[in-house]
């Protein structure tokens, strides 16, 4: 450590997670109750303190492991919370990061080991301090880019239906699609293929399975959906 800038006050730096994920037809985030003073007990995001060697986005992929166990997955900067009393406990400066799962990859042990859970977007409680706000953010984001960035892919298994793919949508969104205006749009977009393989456990029918073409997407990605 230096001796420089010991003429300013000085303040804590941390990360907070907004994970969300998808199942049964809804948008989820994960959060716990705190385990630490203060506001010990209230429903809270899942984040820590940013290290001295560590950059922020260093910091959050450090969080998001510990939690999640996965790497290399969707996560971007929500933004940065910085009111003087946003934190009882101390000057605390937080980095927001926003990042997107497939609940069925999360590790069901590690809910007990973390103490966290999924809970609906629609159903959230108070959270502490400024996190609702956070997600409320988040959730902004997720809306405006959706339609620009293969957003939704990160919420689905490698095949999903293209019945899947509308609930993500409108999950996020928040309101319901035509069902033929989507399917048309979509029989539209290249990096959206339509594989050999046939859903029989959610469609009594059996319907057609679909994945992403990352690299189709990489070779043209100027496509709004």
């Amino acid at each position: 450590m230096t001796t420089y800038y010991n003429e300013h006050s000085k303040v804590l730096v941390s990360v907070d997670c907004i994970i969300f994920g998808f199942e049964n037809k809804k948008l989820k985030l994960l959060i716990g109750k705190r385990n630490m003073d203060p506001g010990r007990g209230t429903w809270s995001l899942y984040g820590g303190f940013v290290e001295q060697n560590e950059s922020l986005n260093d910091a959050a992929n450090r969080v998001l492991y510990q939690l999640t166990g996965l790497k290399d997955i969707y996560m971007k900067q929500v933004g940065a919370f910085g009111a003087v009393d946003r934190d009882p406990g101390e000057r605390v400066i937080s980095i927001a990061y926003c990042a997107l799962i497939n609940v069925k990859d999360y590790d069901k042990a590690l809910l007990e080991t973390h103490q966290v859970e999924w809970v609906n977007i629609d159903e959230l409680p108070v959270l502490y301090s400024d996190h609702n706000d956070m997600v409320k953010k988040a959730i902004t984001l997720l809306r405006r880019r959706i339609s620009s960035e293969p957003l939704s892919f990160n919420l689905l298994p490698e095949m999903f239906t293209l019945t899947q793919l509308q609930h993500v949508y409108e999950a996020i969104l928040g309101e319901t699609i035509d069902k033929r205006n989507f399917r048309k749009r979509i029989k539209t977009v290249e990096y959206i293929e339509k594989t050999d393989f046939v859903d029989k456990v959610t469609s009594k029918r059996g319907a057609a399975l679909y994945r992403f073409n990352k690299n189709a997407y990489l070779t043209d990605s100027t496509f709004k959906l």
